[in-house]
Formats: structure tokens, sequence, C-alpha cells
């Protein structure tokens, strides 16, 4: 069993299996039933995030979704009125938010843990979230909605409800508090990547920083550097790979360029022997 925030280090594709899906079983369904929600990255060192943060100017999101709605409207569907459903937009579309992307799926997050080749000499980095633990720290407004719902996890609809813009948002409580939902069904990429959001109350406060003495569970995989050829070839023989995370041509031809690479012509990663000791190693 896994300590509260424990950082892991995989060594071997077997170890991984049973590390992606730590504490899945719910006991009161009597189902494997995970309700961790994932994000892959491909450097270790990269952290939980958000585009705006990296922006470092929080107080231009108002004005860059206000700017982003005003130009788009030729563009899109009449029923996009949510204020949460244009964040989930412009997100999908690049537009620095608060928001950061998430997945059900732990093999999608190994996709992003593995797509890019400029950074296969460098270990990656999986976390693991509980969302269905973070509905304890909402304000009592949202948690009301969600408990009426009988759900764990919000859609933009049920978030409209309680609050319907991003100053509101941060005034419903006193302390930070974070919102998992689900972005509506925008195209097929929104549904094959099984896609989940996260935003802050305040946009400047990192996620991995809100994480830390709160009673909700997660932890870290390290997936290193020498283990990513292999995760990415079983990834592909499993059918997740930008042909079908990144519907259209542009995920076809990235597909296809990635499958025809001759590794032969690279330095050789290390192989690790599937004999190597399988135990976790010791959380750091």
């Amino acid at each position: 069993m896994l300590t509260q925030g424990e950082t892991i280090r995989v060594k071997t594709w077997n170890e991984l299996q049973d590390i992606l899906y730590h504490d899945s079983w719910n006991d009161q369904l009597q189902r494997f039933r995970s309700g961790y929600v994932y994000r892959g990255m491909e450097d270790i060192n990269f952290e939980l995030t958000s585009t705006l943060n990296r922006l470092g100017e929080s107080h231009l999101e108002k004005h860059l979704l206000r700017n982003f709605r005003k130009y788009s409207h030729k563009q899109i569907r009449s029923e996009y009125t949510s204020v949460w459903n244009w964040l989930a937009l412009a997100q999908h579309h690049g537009l620095p938010t608060r928001l950061l992307d998430w997945t059900y799926s732990p093999y999608v997050a190994l996709h992003f843990t593995t797509n890019d080749f400029n950074r296969y000499d460098r270990d990656g980095v999986i976390w693991a979230v509980n969302y269905v633990d973070s509905k304890l720290h909402l304000p009592d407004q949202l948690a009301l909605i969600i408990e009426e719902e009988g759900s764990h996890i919000f859609t933009a609809e049920m978030l409209e409800r309680a609050v319907d813009s991003l100053s509101k948002l941060g005034n419903l409580k006193n302390d930070d508090f974070a919102v998992f939902f689900e972005p509506p069904s925008i195209d097929d990429r929104i549904v094959n990547q099984y896609a989940v959001f996260s935003m802050m109350s305040d946009p400047n406060t990192l996620l991995s920083d809100w994480l830390i003495g709160r009673k909700v569970r997660y932890f870290k995989i390290i997936i290193p550097a020498e283990l990513k050829w292999e995760i990415r070839d079983k990834l592909d023989q499993s059918n997740i790979n930008e042909r079908v995370l990144f519907p259209g041509l542009d995920g076809l031809a990235t597909w296809l360029k990635r499958h025809y690479r001759d590794v032969r012509l690279e330095p050789s990663p290390r192989k690790i022997s599937e004999s190597q000791d399988e135990r976790p190693s010791e959380g750091s």
C-alpha cells in the first residue's frame, strides 16, 4: 500500500501495470472503479503548472477569455453560453487558462509521458490524484450540487448553477479549493483522450502545493528514461497512439513518423531485464 503523496520509481513494464491501477478497488460497488485521474509529463522536472501560471500574468485571465469569446463567436455553436464551457473550449484550442489537463485513463497518461522523442533521455512522471477525495474541500454551494447529482465530478452545467464567473468562484470560500470537471464533448479528441480538467479557485495556487497536508490521496510514478521505448511500443500495440488520440491527418502523420523511426540509428538505451527485482522502490 502506498503512503500519501508517495513517489515510486518503477523498473519494469509489469511493475508499472500494478502501480497504475493502485487503489482502484471500490469496496462499496465491489468493482474496480478507480477514483483517480492521471496526468503524464515527459520530464520529471515539470511541475503541475497551468498555461496561465507559465504565462506569469494571472490577472490577464479575464481579458484573454473575454476576447476569445468575442472573436470566436462565428465559429462556435450557440449552446456554449456557460463560462465553464468557454474555458474548456479555450484550453482545448491552446489559450492560456487556469485549467490542467487530466485523463481517467492511465494509458493515455503514459502516452503523454512518452510522446516526445526529444525527452527520451530524461525520466518522465505520472501524477495520480483522487478526485473523489477532493469533494471534501469544496465550498458548501458546490458540495450541495454534486451531492444532489450523486456525482463525484462536475460538468460545466453543474458548475453554472452555483457560480457563473471566474471571479465569483474564488469568493465561494476563504480557503483555496480544487474543482475537477469534465469538458463538453467538443470533438473526438476530447472523447478519445478520456479528458478531465482541474482548476484551482485561486489561479496562482499550484495543485501540487494545495495537495500537501490535505486528505486527498495522490501519488507519483517516475517513468525511467530507459523504459520509455518499451512503454511506447507496447502502447502502440494497445492502440494508444496519436492516430487514435488526435483523430485527423495531423495525428495520423505524427503516428506514422514515430512508427517508422529507426531507433538503430540512435544511442541504445540501457535494457532492463524483466527478471530484475520488481518491488516498488522506496517512496521519496
